[in-house]
């Protein structure tokens, strides 16, 4: 029997969002319904919403989120009602090529629920990363279930279904950041914040936080970075250089995704570096003109990050362990907890940089 819930809507492209009623179905085959407990704001639902990422309207938004499974539709055997789990958007179909070729967090066919959820007059409903989680319960393809243990809190837990793993995986998985390793990051939000906090984990002597707002580079500190640099004064190449002994990182995540922070980043890191480009560009944004034979001099790697590279099933109980025994303080990335009614509140805040992670609790 379908059930009526509360759930924020962007309803038009680049209109502020409201709360709607959602109609959430029955799960069926390979599906489930979970009962949302917490779900992260994240800067991807403001690209919905404003059509930085293509979407159908009317949208039904939240995406980085943890909470229960309710109930489960035929063919479901990973999770069953009562798991703890955190909601992914990357449940690999196992058929296409990444998948045949062992490398299923290139995944180009991930499952979703094939059922749509719809407003009250019937209007199908888009869903933000195919999860839809500003809801109280949300409809799912079981496989963007990933069951963990319920000791670590929803608030925290839903931050990995994104941000954290996002940027934890652009340093650790995408960057290869090892023991000894230099590392810059450019863009000290909730994913940049992730990246330092992954660098330092997988052993990196030399962690560098670069933003243009003070306030993020203090939070920069708080997660491992040994070195901040703020970008509105000072020569952002040259002081990566000065802090590695004048060769620049070995890795430099850029977490912003905007020509100047992309050319920065190539060019703060070593010869035969990494240069990982994890902050989501605007569809309009090309790469900067650079002199092709700075490409050819300066071999290395230029790598994206999507997701981190990420295997939700693999990477999220190691990322809820860490967190657990103390090695990686993902509560110091909510910054605040909100009802649902103050998720476009909570948008104008992330955009202003006045928060980490704005996190609703249902």
């Amino acid at each position: 029997m379908s059930q009526e819930v509360r759930g924020i809507v962007a309803l038009e492209l680049g209109k502020p969002v409201t709360v709607e009623t959602v109609v959430v179905p029955d799960p069926g085959p390979d599906e489930a319904v979970v009962r949302v407990q917490a779900c992260g704001v994240c800067q991807t639902d403001v690209h919905f919403r404003d059509g930085g990422i293509p979407g159908r309207f009317p949208i039904l938004l939240g995406h980085e989120a943890a909470g229960v499974v309710e109930s489960v539709g035929d063919g479901v055997t990973d999770v069953a009602p009562g798991d703890f789990v955190i909601l992914n958007w990357r449940a690999v179909c196992g058929a296409c090529r990444s998948c045949r070729d062992a490398e299923p967090w290139s995944c180009t066919a991930p499952r979703t629920a094939s059922t749509p959820m719809t407003l009250t007059d019937g209007t199908p409903l888009g869903t933000a990363m195919g999860i839809g989680a500003f809801a109280e319960k949300t409809l799912v393809h079981a496989g963007q279930c990933t069951k963990v243990d319920p000791r670590i809190s929803p608030q925290v837990a839903g931050l990995i279904g994104c941000g954290v793993t996002t940027g934890f995986g652009a340093a650790v998985t995408t960057g290869g950041v090892r023991p000894g390793h230099t590392v810059a990051v450019i863009g000290c939000g909730g994913v940049g914040d992730a990246a330092i906090a992954g660098a330092r984990t997988a052993g990196a002597t030399t962690v560098i936080g670069i933003d243009t707002d003070p306030r993020k580079l203090e939070w920069a500190t708080g997660f491992g970075a040994d070195h901040t640099v703020d970008a509105r004064d000072t020569d952002v190449v040259e002081r990566v250089r000065e802090l590695t002994g004048g060769a620049g990182a070995d890795v430099v995540i850029d977490a912003v995704g905007l020509p100047q922070t992309w050319r920065q980043a190539f060019y703060a890191r070593r010869p035969s570096g990494t240069l990982v480009l994890v902050g989501v560009p605007h569809p309009d944004v090309t790469v900067p003109e650079l002199p092709l034979i700075d490409f050819f001099r300066r071999d290395g790697a230029i790598r994206s990050s999507r997701y981190g590279e990420c295997l939700p099933s693999r990477d999220f109980p190691r990322l809820v362990e860490l967190h657990l025994c103390g090695r990686l303080p993902l509560q110091d990335m909510v910054t605040e907890e909100i009802g649902v009614d103050n998720v476009e509140t909570a948008f104008a805040r992330m955009r202003d940089g006045e928060v980490i992670r704005s996190v609703v609790v249902f």
